[in-house]
């Protein structure tokens, strides 16, 4: 018996037949009727007993999308299965990058159901593996243990080696997912304070109402619900780093009292009398653009360029691409001693090929999700294009698979074993070189993005195409293949008239030149 399933829909049919399904399973159900409510279970004394979510994507209120976002901001790592009725493939990418493990379509099948379950039970146990391997493996994180071969990242290394000899101020700027904090590690790892503590905020994931109290700590009884003195996080990171992330997320009133804690060195407790003297190694980081933020008036100025003093940029995984295979590598190996197969020997080719065409919008922690969840979900020794859906359904048909990429295989030498958790086990040994397996079959039609002079195709192109696709898909079935487009049948008829295409001939004539 494993943990309850949260299943979150507003359509009480639907939620009766998953609980049932559910049920009929083996497993136990905790039923919700929308967004905030499926959060105030997550947020609540039953989270502990979540093991998987069911999440419907339509809803009023709070949506689906959003209740990943908000799981997101609270460090809520459970798996979500979306369903949704409605929406082509833009929906599932969203929901994909905003921290979906599956998706069903409704009505859902009992079998597919009961597999994205089970799949999403496997994943989290070895998940779990490798948190507690990587906890027991401990160590400081340096510059010589960051996964990367990349000239882009020449720079940050640089900037990084040179910011860990002094204390002055950092600023990390680059996308969600890039490695922020990974580089902070680093730079106080390579630094004075190494053996010093670490302390980690994300600005973003703390309600408004409790962000000073977490900064700067409390005094028993300053405000309702304080029932014990809290030190704060300041205080914590006494003579070691404290590492600020998100930090454009900060409401303006917390901000005056970070200036005054940065520039005098000394923070002043919610309810305290006394200040108390700090000695801290300050790095921020954030994803957004603050010198707009402090245009717009959303951050102070004169905390910017307090903060500003030291600004690194880490670029986004597309513009390193090189990268790619040493880090698919190494999130493979991350799995292997937490799964009691143990037996992927590599990845194909092809499918690394596709891994290194697609833009990975929410960079390495996206890379290392999908890693993840194809090394435990994989039945055979090697990685392949099957274990990558979704990322296969963007790439497939815009670029050329079948062309080994020069950087694929590259053996990496004299790479060093790992100290802290970011490094790979096997640093010194070369990706394993393998032939690239025949074609298969894709398990979802695919369009072309570019026509053959690599130039965007003409959304009526794209359009026309669809639409062939999705009437050979559904063999003809008009009130399918409207629904599943999204449109109703007389717009689907309109368009099929605008085209020159016989709806009653269950076939497709080609247009005439």
């Amino acid at each position: 018996m494993t943990g309850s399933i949260l299943i979150v829909d507003d359509d009480p049919v639907q939620r009766r037949l998953l609980e049932a399904a559910v049920t009929k399973f083996g497993h136990s159900a905790i039923v919700t009727d929308g967004g905030e409510a499926g959060l105030d279970v997550l947020d609540g004394p039953d989270a502990r007993d979540v093991s998987v979510v069911i999440l419907d994507l339509v809803m009023p209120g709070l949506d689906g999308i959003g209740v990943l976002k908000a799981m997101r901001e609270r460090a809520i790592n459970l798996p979500v299965i979306v369903q949704t009725a409605q929406g082509g493939i833009e929906t599932v990418v969203s929901a994909m990058r905003h921290g979906a493990f599956d998706f069903v379509v409704k009505p859902a099948s009992p079998d597919r159901l009961q597999t994205a379950i089970s799949n999403a039970l496997k994943v989290e146990a070895i998940e779990d593996e490798v948190k507690r391997t990587s906890r027991r493996r401990g160590g400081h994180l340096t510059f010589k243990d960051l996964i990367t071969h990349s000239p882009a990242m020449d720079r940050v290394i640089r900037l990084g080696q040179k910011a860990a000899a002094s204390n002055i101020p950092i600023l990390i700027e680059g996308e969600s997912g890039v490695g922020k904090e990974l580089v902070a590690r680093a730079i106080q790892g390579s630094g004075d304070r190494r053996s010093k503590p670490f302390i980690t905020v994300n600005c973003g994931a703390i309600p408004d109402n409790l962000v000073e109290s977490i900064l700067f700590g409390h005094e028993k009884g300053s405000f309702t619900g304080a029932t014990d003195k809290h030190t704060g996080k300041f205080v914590e990171a006494h003579s070691g780093t404290l590492f600020l992330d998100e930090i454009g997320d900060l409401p303006l009133d917390v901000q005056v009292k970070l200036l005054r804690a940065v520039q005098e060195g000394e923070v002043d407790p919610v309810g305290g009398r006394s200040t108390v003297k700090v000695d801290i190694r300050l790095i921020s980081a954030t994803h957004r653009n603050l010198l707009q933020q402090v245009k717009d008036g959303k951050f102070r100025e004169d905390l910017f360029y307090r903060l500003n003093v030291y600004p690194i940029f880490v670029p986004p995984l597309r513009d390193r691409r090189d990268d790619i295979p040493y880090l698919v590598r190494h999130f493979m190996e991350k799995v292997a001693p937490a799964d009691p197969r143990h037996r992927l020997s590599g990845i194909s080719a092809r499918a690394l090929a596709m891994l290194q065409a697609y833009d990975w919008p929410g960079n390495i922690r996206q890379l290392e999700n999908a890693v993840f969840r194809a090394s435990v979900l994989a039945e055979g020794e090697l990685l392949t294009e099957e274990e990558f859906p979704q990322i296969r359904a963007q790439v497939e048909g815009t670029v050329n698979l079948d062309a080994e990429p020069a950087s694929a295989f590259a053996p990496v030498a004299d790479e060093p074993q790992p100290d802290g958790q970011a490094a790979s086990s096997g640093a010194a040994a070369a990706l394993p070189e393998t032939e690239a397996p025949a074609r298969l079959q894709p398990r979802f039609g695919t369009l072309r993005a570019l026509d053959e002079r690599g130039n965007v195709r003409a959304l009526a192109d794209v359009e026309l195409e669809m639409i062939k696709l999705a009437i050979d898909h559904y063999n003809g079935q008009m009130s399918e293949v409207a629904r599943r487009l999204g449109i109703g049948r007389s717009t689907l008829y309109r368009k099929l008239k605008e085209y020159g295409i016989d709806p009653e001939a269950g076939r497709l004539d080609r247009l005439a030149s």
